[in-house]
């Protein structure tokens, strides 16, 4: 995730980041530009279309649809910003319980009690970092997908974060066995070893579950016949104007989408996604602290 100074204006306007639409949609502003200005020399130069042309009227159609399209895209972004901040909940909520679970243990364990510590310290951060890969992996992905797909050559039967979640509550058992805690401590401990498996099955829903194919393409479409239509009635009014003016129309419309892309899948490597890898690092150091 960017780190950045939310009141430096300057260094936001002014500099191009890695993760700037600009940079996805160069050749598509470039075709459309071309685009426009072929449509404002045929119309110009070749036809000579006065004012009172018929295509003149087709802006109407544009301020028609124009609350339309926002609307939707506002929708979208919306939906992509929700799914992107419940899994960064999610994140703080595994952040949180490992911290619990490990003061609880640390208070329950005698202090020379070396290997059982051990254990738990080495196996709290293992479950964060075994999630992050479980999330970023493409299997994980395609787990409710109804086509067969042989190229990944893996064992898909072993879930991982589920074999480090079972190694603790087998431990946590014995450990209860050899009267080693008792069973109220037991109990105090078991929200937190299940509340792994709650935060790992949420965010397994984030992953695998896109927004609905129709709408993501229907948005698509109607972007892409929205702006090449612009220049047919625009051009009578701003001339060869329209080239900048449509570019930049298709550079916020495209830009939009292209974010809600980014941001609806927030457990993957983009420069915009939860920090993953950053939490659990933390989760690690922070055990490692209090066991």
């Amino acid at each position: 995730m960017i780190s950045y100074n939310t009141k430096d204006w300057l260094s936001v306007l002014f500099k191009l980041h890695k993760a700037d639409t600009i940079r996805q949609l160069l050749p598509l502003i470039a075709l459309i530009s071309l685009y426009s200005w072929g449509v404002a020399y045929v119309e110009v130069e070749v036809l000579k279309l006065s004012q009172n042309s018929h295509l003149k009227q087709v802006s109407i159609m544009h301020s028609l649809l124009g609350f339309a399209i926002s609307m939707l895209l506002v929708f979208r972004t919306n939906t992509a910003y929700d799914r992107w901040w419940e899994g960064r909940k999610l994140w703080g909520a595994l952040t949180n319980n490992s911290r619990n679970l490990a003061l609880k243990l640390d208070s329950m364990l005698a202090v020379d009690d070396h290997v059982t510590r051990n254990f738990f310290r080495k196996s709290i951060a293992l479950y964060a970092s075994m999630l992050r890969d479980h999330l970023r992996s493409e299997k994980t992905r395609l787990a409710l997908d109804e086509i067969d797909h042989p190229e990944l050559a893996v064992d898909q039967s072993r879930h991982l974060p589920n074999q480090v979640a079972a190694l603790m509550m087998r431990r946590v058992q014995e450990l209860y066995r050899k009267n080693v805690i008792t069973g109220d401590q037991l109990i105090t401990i078991n929200a937190e070893l299940l509340s792994f498996t709650d935060i790992c099955g949420a965010c397994e829903r984030i992953k695998n579950t896109p927004i609905p194919y129709s709408y993501s393409v229907f948005i698509k479409k109607f972007i892409f016949i929205y702006v090449i239509t612009l220049p047919i009635g625009f051009v009578f009014n701003l001339g060869y104007l329209v080239i900048p003016v449509v570019a930049f129309i298709f550079y916020v419309l495209a830009s939009l989408e292209l974010i809600a892309e980014e941001i609806e899948d927030p457990f993957g490597g983009d420069a915009n996604d939860v920090p993953t890898e950053k939490i659990a690092e933390n989760i690690r150091i922070h055990v490692n602290e209090i066991l």
